[in-house]
């Protein structure tokens, strides 16, 4: 006889914590929506994250596996940062070869905001993972380093290659813009696209 309040009881529960999970995560993307105009603030955030990490680390040593994981992780976000998003190697050429054509800005395969966010996302899961002792995997590290550094170079030198081959520069740095108030669009249309692509895919 009393299955069915006890029943009613836990879907009420159930119910209440979904109620709060989802006006976290409305507040929550909020509060990311308001950053992403914030450039300097929000990597300003990301190096202090990566410093607590770093210290975090070097009074631990141990987690040797949690930090090459976060480091090969990283490297594949930036890989994403620096190419294009349509690859000129397949899908023919999105810049400009000629002076007659129509300027097309460098658009990235993995905008600038979702970089930042699951970059510094992976050091805050890196952190926690450190107080877990079962993720503290005895290794030999010099081994770690070294494969991550040669990963590093090979994947760097091939995406540099890459760049040269189709003549196109991932950084908007020091380049003309055209027209009135043409930085302030297109860094407000980019920081546009930046959140509504998190909130699709996070």
């Amino acid at each position: 006889m009393n299955a069915a309040p006890a029943y009613g009881m836990d879907q009420g529960d159930g119910s209440k914590a979904a109620q709060l999970q989802a006006q976290f995560n409305r507040k929550f993307q909020h509060y990311l929506d308001k950053s992403v105009p914030h450039l300097k603030e929000r990597w300003g955030a990301f190096a202090v994250v990566v410093m607590i990490y770093i210290l975090r680390f070097s009074f631990l040593h141990g987690y040797y596996i949690v930090t090459y994981g976060l480091g090969i992780y990283n490297l594949n976000l930036i890989i994403g940062f620096l190419s294009p998003q349509v690859d000129p190697a397949t899908d023919g050429p999105t810049l400009p070869t000629t002076g007659a054509e129509e300027f097309k800005p460098f658009v990235r395969r993995l905008p600038e905001f979702k970089f930042w966010y699951r970059s510094i996302r992976s050091f805050v899961i890196a952190f926690f993972m450190t107080f877990v002792p079962i993720f503290d995997v005895p290794v030999f590290w010099p081994i770690l380093l070294m494969y991550w550094f040669m990963l590093f170079f090979m994947t760097m030198k091939q995406q540099i290659k890459h760049m040269i081959k189709h003549r196109y520069v991932p950084f908007s740095f020091g380049k003309k813009q055209y027209g009135k108030g043409a930085g302030k669009g297109g860094a407000g249309a980019s920081a546009d696209a930046a959140s509504a692509g998190l909130k699709d895919n996070k």
